[in-house]
């Protein structure tokens, strides 16, 4: 074994790898910051679900496109306004 291939990778080149792999099969990472009633609903989901972090952000991305495509926000964002979440 050549000396380059002995070496370990740092922490940094290892999470660069990751994310260039995420990207070639198409993955797109999105981050953002929670309000604190969001990060209320998101850990009860998390619990109840038993989610990862990634599948919870790539569900609730597609229920809302589903609630979007059937009309369904207003109703939604009403019940979520009603019921302060």
């Amino acid at each position: 074994m050549t000396e380059q291939a002995k070496k370990s990778l740092s922490n940094a080149e290892k999470q660069q790898r990751y994310r260039d792999r995420q990207k070639q099969s198409g993955r797109k990472e999105l981050r953002g910051y929670l309000t604190p009633e969001a990060l209320a609903c998101y850990e009860e989901i998390q619990a109840k679900t038993q989610w990862n972090d990634s599948l919870l952000m790539s569900n609730a991305i597609r229920l809302m496109y589903a609630a979007h495509k059937l009309g369904q926000i207003g109703l939604l964002n009403g019940w979520l306004n009603d019921h302060k979440k």
